[in-house]
């Protein structure tokens, strides 16, 4: 054997050694908790023999408290990139079995590599995070590659999609990374993120909580906001990741896939002309509404569990990626309070951020009102709606099914805040607000003088009904751009979107706004 040969052996037994990871006893125990290990998932999430490791050998530097006699495979986290549905995508996957995947200055340089490459190659960035957290026994050399991940979070949002997957333990520092990035999917029972355990609370406060209830999939998707998904498996939130990468462009200065869907843009649905109910005060789904418009019926959605009086999805018109932000009448009848302007807020700033066109479905009564909402900041929180639609300069439709009242009306899209195409129903009521409620403001003092002020009060309202609830004095003024059967809603916004499709919009010049966060 030459020493060509010899040096090949000695590089295989060399990787050979490093694909074993924390070895047969820490591998079998993630394998007992349902999990895929590192390489697994990366193995999952690729086209089949596409994915390409970087840095297999890097090792730590770190000589405090016995740690020059510690082996950590990989130092930790697998990295590299490869393709996922023929498309260039890069990431990392944290490896629990590796000195539970504690994060050292090797590793941190590891993952800011792979970020760079992916923000030169113009590719999205996923991060599946499994760790214990900081490597304590490297002191601030860690704390330091946490803050080289963040800066990197930072330069590279709004440039390419960078998606968390929380797969196991994130907690203390290592939950910023996940929340700087675009969107966070976590599995249920097996991931969890907090900043302090349940052990820290339970020294400070006295309060007995489970590491699930604190921080668990469910806490984060329906309590407070800070994921996006919640996921049954390794592998179910690895094809959700696939599903929503199809919707993206891989960079902002590129447009969305456009795919075909065999779905007719001229189709129509009869079913659309009957879902208004004859109450005002009535729900109906909103859901139905978007099924019957969008290609096959099929959508994406974010934030399932969280703020469900209003509705954010990816979906599809005649192939076409958009996203939809929709009121949901059958949940606090579609009010917007806190949570849902924030939800919607961030939404649309990731839309406008990546060439995704955008179709907003009103029927809003309102701000919710309530000392709750008052003190929590809705004004500050409202407020957002009202800047990134004036902010954002893809295509914007509106459709506006039901109610659309007062700053409501506006923080839904109003014509006047950038919208390019406003579609109404015929069953639309655009106003400052209620009937009833003009009617008391208005004509206050001739119903309380009147002989019959139930009657006038009802002569009042039924007046204001026909002056304002309705699509036709907006549509007047210019504010509706054309009333529509609804039946016919779904070739009415493909064609507006087709002839959008090249809109070129600029804002002032300038470094950045101060979004009232």
């Amino acid at each position: 054997m030459g020493i060509i040969e010899d040096k090949i052996k000695d590089l295989k037994q060399r990787q050979q050694k490093i694909l074993q990871m924390g070895g047969e006893k820490a591998l079998g125990k993630i394998k007992e908790q349902g999990k895929m290990n590192a390489r697994e998932r990366l193995d999952y999430l690729y086209d089949p023999g596409t994915f390409r490791e970087l840095d297999m050998f890097v090792t730590h530097r770190c000589v405090n408290f016995g740690m020059e006699k510690v082996e950590i495979p990989a130092d930790g986290v697998i990295t590299g990139y490869g393709m996922v549905d023929g498309r260039p995508v890069f990431a990392y996957a944290q490896d629990f079995s590796s000195r539970a995947g504690s994060l050292g200055e090797m590793q941190a340089k590891k993952i800011c590599k792979v970020m760079d490459l992916a923000m030169k190659a113009g590719a999205p960035c996923i991060g599946m995070n499994d760790s214990g957290g900081a490597r304590i026994q490297e002191g601030v050399d860690a704390l330091s590659g946490y803050g080289s991940i963040f800066f990197r979070n930072s330069a590279a949002s709004g440039v390419i999609p960078q998606i968390s997957a929380i797969m196991g333990p994130t907690a203390g520092g290592a939950v910023y990374s996940p929340a700087m990035t675009d969107f966070i999917f976590m599995v249920k029972n097996t991931s969890y993120m907090f900043i302090t355990g349940p052990a820290v609370i339970k020294a400070v406060t006295g309060e007995e909580i489970s590491q699930e209830e604190l921080g668990g999939a469910m806490a984060h998707n329906e309590k407070s906001g800070v994921a996006q998904f919640a996921c049954e498996s390794d592998t179910d939130c690895i094809d959700q990741i696939r599903k929503l990468l199809s919707y993206l462009p891989s960079n902002n200065m590129e447009d969305p896939p456009v795919l075909e869907t065999g779905d007719s843009p001229k189709r129509t649905d009869p079913a659309l002309d009957a879902i208004i109910p004859d109450s005002p005060n009535k729900a109906y789904d909103m859901k139905q509404v978007i099924r019957s418009i969008v290609d096959n019926g099929e959508f994406f959605e974010p934030h399932l569990y969280y703020a469900p009086n209003i509705i954010v999805c990816f979906a599809r018109l005649n192939g076409r990626a958009i996203g939809i932000i929709a009121n949901q009448p059958s949940y606090m009848a579609g009010s917007l309070d806190i949570d849902a302007s924030d939800k919607a807020a961030r939404f649309i700033r990731f839309c406008d951020a990546f060439n995704i066109p955008m179709l907003t479905i009103a029927d809003v009564p309102g701000y919710l009102p309530g000392t709750h909402q008052e003190w929590g900041g809705i004004i500050r929180h409202g407020a957002k709606l009202l800047w990134v639609y004036s902010e954002a300069t893809v295509p914007k439709l509106l459709l506006v099914t039901r109610k659309d009242y007062g700053g409501s009306y506006l923080a839904m899209c109003g014509k006047d805040l950038g919208t390019d195409f406003v579609f109404a129903w015929p069953s639309a009521e655009i106003a400052v607000m209620g009937a009833g409620g003009a009617a008391n403001v208005i004509h206050a003092r001739e119903i309380k003088e009147a002989q019959d002020p139930v009657a006038k009060r009802k002569e009042k309202i039924a007046e204001y009904e026909n002056l304002f609830s309705n699509p036709y004095c907006a549509a007047a003024r210019g504010f509706v751009d054309a009333v529509i059967v609804p039946s016919e809603t779904r070739p009415q916004l493909i064609d507006a979107l087709e002839i959008m499709c090249s809109k070129r919009e600029t804002r002032p010049p300038k470094k950045h706004g101060n979004i009232p966060l």
